[in-house]
């Protein structure tokens, strides 16, 4: 009878079984606050953790770990044949702050309105994670049997920087409980659409790299009533302008070529035609910068950038500047070596007076191989829910956690489940938001395509 009720509620609501399983996994991980000033992931672990051994996952095989008692990650693993290594699914539990009186609704609460789930971490990345832990739960129920085991790791510390990263945590105290051949990561490889329509699936298998660079400017100073020909914050400012008008080289590698190779299909002609340009070698220049002004994603594929984040001079209203300061964040292809910016960087301010120096070094990510065996059962899946849209191998700009497990020795693919309107990125903003049909879609998709790697 529980049984027929629960199907008959379902349908109403129009939600298959494995659809409430994915928003009910959903919703819960939403209210939980994960911010690293107000919540904690250890609650939204344990609730995890929770569903896990409730679908029938040995105590033993579900792990809570970390440092401390607060901010704790989750490790779990279904266990397979062994006749393959194992693969690790990620995604990280901790959410930017999210303020309700900044919101129009409230941001830990799941809430459906007008086609769309809103809620702090919808896009980044609870969506993810409630998906990789409902596939799990499915797997079990159906008592399927991998060819090889699945890890997956909730992880603690992505976005606040906090007091530490679980992902390099657990590499350092326990990487046998997280190696694997590569890494799925649900945090990056966003797929797109426009206007409704679906036009890319990503696959990230590359990531810049991130460098801030400090810049100082220091003078005797003396009283605002006696200026003088030196002035910190102008020589600063100065240094500032050359930079924003410094464009480092277009230069292409592995991935990008692949990327913009699969890009100038989906484009029309103009625009096509000038990605075509740059993929020549060399590429030609001025298609170069007709692609780079027509969007900001295509110019942070094409090169590394350098930009002024942050600025601060002076010690007092009615005197002169002694000191000023300033934070310029880069972002650097994988295969760019830090010192060659930091001397490009000095060459654009062409100033001796202004002292640059690294703030925050520069953490290699090398690229991960576009092997067959994840692009081909991409591929498939992706053509069998969505003929026609392309997968696509892109370079993240921002940065992951994969950073941690490229660096040591793991490939890491990014393939998030969800389509994102590419007009509508709402991460770490107000009134974060995914669609609802999108998430449902992401579901099954995230369903096949773990199912697809760990079977033969």
């Amino acid at each position: 009878m529980l049984t027929m009720l629960l199907s008959i509620t379902l349908a109403a609501q129009g939600l298959t079984p494995d659809q409430q399983l994915a928003r009910d996994v959903f919703a819960e991980l939403i209210a939980i606050n994960t911010t690293h000033e107000h919540g904690n992931t250890t609650p939204a672990a344990a609730a995890m953790a929770h569903r896990l051994v409730a679908a029938g996952f040995p105590a033993a095989d579900v792990q809570l770990l970390g440092p401390r008692p607060d901010n704790q990650n989750l490790v779990a693993r279904l266990r397979g044949s062994g006749k393959r290594r194992p693969i690790l699914l990620l995604a990280h539990l901790d959410v930017v702050e999210a303020r309700r009186e900044d919101w129009s609704l409230d941001p830990f609460t799941l809430t459906e309105r007008d086609g769309f789930f809103y809620g702090r971490g919808t896009s980044d990345i609870k969506d993810m994670a409630a998906l990789f832990v409902a596939t799990l739960v499915r797997l079990k129920r159906e008592r399927f049997v991998p060819d090889r085991d699945i890890i997956l790791a909730l992880t603690a510390g992505e976005e606040s920087g906090g007091d530490y990263n679980g992902v390099e945590w657990l590499l350092r105290n326990h990487r046998e409980l997280i190696d694997a051949v590569y890494c799925i990561n649900g945090d990056s490889g966003d797929p797109l659409l426009r206007d409704g329509k679906r036009f890319a699936r990503n696959v990230e298998a590359s990531e810049k790299v991130y460098m801030s660079l400090g810049l100082e400017v220091h003078n005797p100073g003396g009283h605002s009533s006696l200026p003088t020909t030196r002035n910190a914050i102008y020589e600063l400012s100065a240094a500032l302008t050359r930079i924003g008008g410094y464009t480092f080289p277009v230069r292409l590698n592995e991935i990008t070529r692949a990327y913009f190779t699969r890009v100038a299909l989906t484009m029309p002609l103009p625009q096509g035609r000038d990605v075509r340009a740059v993929l020549q070698d060399p590429p030609d220049a001025a298609a170069a910068e007709r692609v780079a002004a027509a969007s900001t994603f295509f110019n942070a594929q094409l090169r590394t950038t350098c930009v002024a984040t942050r600025v601060e001079g002076g010690h007092a209203d009615n005197a002169l500047p002694q000191t000023a300061r300033a934070v310029v964040n880069c972002r650097l292809l994988p295969d760019e070596r830090p010192r060659d910016v930091v001397a490009a960087i000095r060459g654009a301010i062409a100033d001796d007076s202004v002292v640059v120096f690294v703030k925050d070094s520069a953490v290699p990510s090398p690229p991960s191989p576009l092997v067959p065996e994840v692009m081909e059962a991409l591929e498939r899946v992706t053509d069998a829910m969505w003929p026609g849209v392309p997968v696509i191998p892109n370079m993240e700009t921002g940065a992951t956690d994969g950073l941690y497990l490229r660096n040591a020795g793991m490939p890491v693919y990014g393939v998030s489940g969800v389509f994102l309107d590419a007009d509508d990125i709402r991460a770490h903003g107000r009134d974060e938001r995914i669609g609802v049909r999108e998430y449902y879609e992401g579901a099954e998709f995230t369903y096949r395509f773990v199912k697809a790697l760990v079977m033969r």
